[in-house]
């Protein structure tokens, strides 16, 4: 696996140009959708991850700001293509049992 080492001392690009947390599968993205999701700052992120370093996580989060506009919108891309496969998908049994369920 190749990673290039950033200006942030603890962020690398992998191979596919995702900026992660060096040493880690922990990309920058999943920390921001925490963020943004939850309403998590960055000392609940460090309770949530205690793999990570509060070092980790503010130069992820400095990355981000530093990027935000980038990583916002592969973001809004993944969320996207969830929604596409989402829409593509026949509906379960499950499911329709349940709603079935629901309407009484």
């Amino acid at each position: 696996m190749s990673l290039v080492q950033t200006e942030y001392k603890h962020i690398v690009i992998d191979e596919d140009g995702i900026p992660t947390i060096a040493g880690t599968t922990t990309k920058v993205e999943e920390l921001v959708v925490e963020m943004k999701a939850w309403g998590w700052s960055a000392e609940k992120i460090y309770e949530e991850h205690p793999y990570l370093s509060r070092s980790q996580i503010h130069a992820a989060l400095a990355y981000y700001w530093d990027h935000a506009e980038e990583i916002d919108r592969e973001i809004e891309r993944g969320e996207q293509e969830v929604e596409a496969l989402r829409r593509s998908m026949e509906p379960s049994p499950l499911r329709e049992k349940l709603m079935q369920y629901r309407q009484g």
